[in-house]
């Protein structure tokens, strides 16, 4: 998967790899996206940080993605 999805590849996709499945925001199917989400993580409302930072860490370590940053890793809790 290319760093662009389509809307109709992104209505596709399960709950399960989104970083907010009930907002359906921050698709993260591949590596690409994980980093893609990293990167949009500061305009993640505050009150909804904690479950996308654990969601971020939880699909890097599926997809063998290195996740750098000590913001997630503390709004995770790790």
């Amino acid at each position: 998967m290319s760093d662009k999805i389509s809307y109709n590849q992104r209505k596709e996709l399960p709950d399960s790899v989104f970083g907010l499945p009930q907002r359906r925001e921050y698709p993260m199917p591949d590596a690409a996206h994980v980093r893609a989400a990293e990167a949009y993580f500061r305009y993640c409302p505050g009150r909804l940080k904690p479950q996308l930072a654990q969601a971020i860490l939880s699909r890097a370590e599926q997809l063998g993605v290195s996740v750098e940053s000590p913001i997630i890793r503390k709004y995770a809790g790790k």
